[in-house]
């Protein structure tokens, strides 16, 4: 048996680092925190006992440097390394070089990762081939070019035209070489909108191996999860105890050790095998919620040596909901957003738990993942989680960057989200523009406009001074952009000092203070917290609008066919063969920006003339900078398509 672990370094950073470090608190093990020059003041440093500066910014720079973290663990004095999830967390060479420098690996053998880590090897070892690439006909489609190295879905790509084959496999072989430090991919066979089902596996090295109840992760974007819940609902037992069996086996037969998940894709009632992922999921949250357990917790355990009770305990039973928050954009291309996180608060109560990297007054950077925070909702039925859930992040005080939390309330009140035979990977192809595409006048968003106006004109108010006139002044007018489109709202002082607002009907002011204005519509009085930043941005409860200026700066007016960097970002890559002069295709990719780990196409926005190209390899953008234009052709006339007399 091992020592006792007294010192715990984290090769890794955000919520996971927050995540282990609380656990670490809990059962009186010092923390260190490793982190790169953007992270120098992130969350997990500062939670920390101790932390180490690894120079630099990028992932391969700092979390993908294995031998920096071996040293910062041994400078430090920590006697055990926390891989996470991510980074270096399936890397067997990293945990071999930790276990040579006489440190405690809290994760499965190398070999096992060896095995299991690489998708290709894993389904080799469990008797699944990938298909063979230079032999795929069109019968064969649709496929998936997935990364053999890594997960989150970054390096995967679906394919449907044997035309794009090649440069698909090359894009999805370039991004997992930046985010996993190995640019292995391989292809299998595409299923059309499966459910996505894994088993929680946790193995001693006494020969004991759990399985803690299924997930189901069907709700993603971009082939990484959003939305995941335990137990998955719906199942068939036999099913079940097939999955079970199955993932025992996988874990049985690399000699695993540590916790572990096994992914299956089912459709028509048949599993099929994805892969093992050798280390703590971002989802493990709903399964601990169910089962009563801290797995990061055994997973210290199992390192020190303990040996496993034969059988887990019991699970508390109910049902866990968990929804991850991201900075970003889901209608326009899930871009990710930065910028400063002015205030970024959850609401408590039982049956609720947030895990975070981030605190009010932080800043969502472009090197990594913009996932801000898993919140997490159980309860004694899937319904009541799934309510309890979506009303909690509705509360949330988000004051900063764009984030998809509207499109997570929509989901979870989805009927298909309801309905466990309506669930599957391709939710949001089915879903995602009816989700995102508010009423034009969405009551509630139309009243928040109304509250920021007059909370506006109350600061106004008390700097300049102002109020009523015998004389009937005209309405001051303010125009908010937000959810479904432009908001304008009309009033004018009283007599009493108060407002009157004019445009949208039927709306009565009760009171209005620069921070907070109480709104009386249809006898039902609502009060609102209005927050205001620079730029126009203002804050009304969970809606984030922004306020269009009276005048526009003619300086900032763009070309027609301008086409400007989403988020800011690094340029990979630009199209073969793309220069000033060519002809191109609406929806041809001409360039590749790589922000947050993965990789955005930039498209012809009309088939016409590229007249400038600014972009280039390596060049880092700024959102909003100009990388091309594009001059539409011009549309033909009848007479011009039909010459003759």
């Amino acid at each position: 048996m091992t020592e006792l672990i007294s010192a715990v370094l984290v090769a890794n950073r955000g919520e996971i680092a927050c995540r282990v470090f609380r656990t670490c608190r809990d059962l009186g093990i010092a923390t260190v925190a490793v982190h790169s020059d953007p992270d120098a003041d992130a969350l997990h440093v500062r939670e920390a006992d101790a932390a180490v500066r690894l120079p630099g910014a990028t992932p391969a720079e700092t979390y993908l440097r294995g031998d920096l973290i071996v040293v910062a663990a041994l400078a430090a004095g920590a006697d055990a390394v926390h891989p996470g999830y991510g980074f270096l967390s399936e890397n067997a060479d990293f945990a071999r070089a930790v276990t040579e420098a006489g440190l405690v690996w809290i994760g499965p053998p190398p070999a096992a990762i060896e095995a299991m880590a690489s998708k290709t090897r894993a389904k080799e070892l469990l008797g699944v081939a990938p298909l063979d690439a230079a032999a795929l006909t069109e019968a064969d489609l649709p496929v998936l070019v997935k990364a053999a190295a890594g997960g989150g879905g970054r390096g995967m790509r679906i394919v449907r035209e044997l035309s794009v084959l090649e440069g698909e496999l090359k894009a999805a072989s370039a991004e997992a070489l930046s985010a996993f430090g190995d640019g292995e991919v391989f292809v299998e066979p595409y299923v059309e909108d499966g459910r996505h089902v894994e088993v929680q596996v946790l193995a001693d090295t006494h020969g004991t191996v759990w399985t803690l109840g299924t997930r189901d992760c069907s709700l993603q974007r971009r082939h990484q999860k959003v939305i995941e819940e335990a137990p998955a609902p719906g199942l068939p037992d036999a099913l079940v105890e097939e999955l079970y069996a199955r993932s025992a086996v996988a874990a049985k037969a690399v000699g695993y050790v540590g916790a572990g998940t096994v992914e299956f894709l089912v459709a028509d009632g048949r599993a099929h095998f994805l892969e093992m992922n050798t280390r703590l999921q971002v989802e493990h949250p709903v399964t601990e919620e169910v089962h009563g357990l801290d797995l990061v917790a055994l997973q210290l355990a199992v390192a020190e040596g303990r040996p496993l009770p034969p059988e887990p305990p019991a699970p508390r039973g109910g049902h866990a909901v968990e929804a991850r928050l991201y900075a970003e954009d889901p209608a326009g291309g899930w871009t990710p957003q930065t910028g400063v996180l002015h205030a970024v608060e959850f609401p408590a109560g039982p049956g609720l738990r947030v895990d975070t990297g981030y605190a009010s007054g932080d800043t969502v950077g472009v090197h990594y993942d913009a996932m801000l925070a898993k919140v997490v909702a159980h309860a004694p039925t899937r319904a009541e989680a799934v309510r309890k859930l979506a009303r909690a992040l509705e509360q949330a005080r988000l004051h900063g960057p764009a984030t998809n939390r509207d499109l997570l309330v929509a989901s979870l009140r989805h009927p298909d989200f309801a309905d466990p035979a309506r669930l599957g990977t391709g939710f949001y192809d089915r879903h995602l523009d009816a989700l995102t595409a508010a009423p034009r006048a969405e009551a509630s968003v139309e009243q928040a406009a109304v509250a920021a106006a007059l909370a506006e004109a109350a600061a106004n108010a008390g700097r300049f001074g102002g109020g009523w006139r015998n004389v009937r002044s005209q309405d001051e007018v303010k125009t908010y952009e937000g959810a479904g489109g432009a908001y304008q709202v009309r009033y004018r002082p009283t007599r009493t000092g108060g407002h009157e607002v004019t445009a949208p009907e039927g709306v009565t002011v009760v009171s209005a203070t620069p921070h907070r204005v109480r709104l009386e519509v249809a006898s039902v009085v609502r009060d609102f917290e209005v927050t205001r930043y620079p730029g126009g941005v203002v804050h009304v409860g969970p809606h984030r609008l922004t306020a269009r200026p009276r005048f526009t700066d003619p300086t900032e007016s763009r070309a027609p066919g301008s086409l400007l960097a989403p988020m800011p970002g690094t340029v990979v890559r630009i199209a073969e063969g793309l220069a000033a002069g060519a002809r191109v295709e609406a929806g041809q990719p001409l360039l590749w920006l790589e922000a947050m780990k993965m990789e955005h196409r930039v498209v012809a926005p009309a088939s016409g003339t590229l007249t400038a190209l600014h972009a280039a390899p390596g060049r880092q953008v700024e959102v909003g900078a100009l990388l091309a234009v594009v001059q539409p052709a011009p549309v033909p006339t009848e007479a011009q398509e039909d010459p003759t007399p």
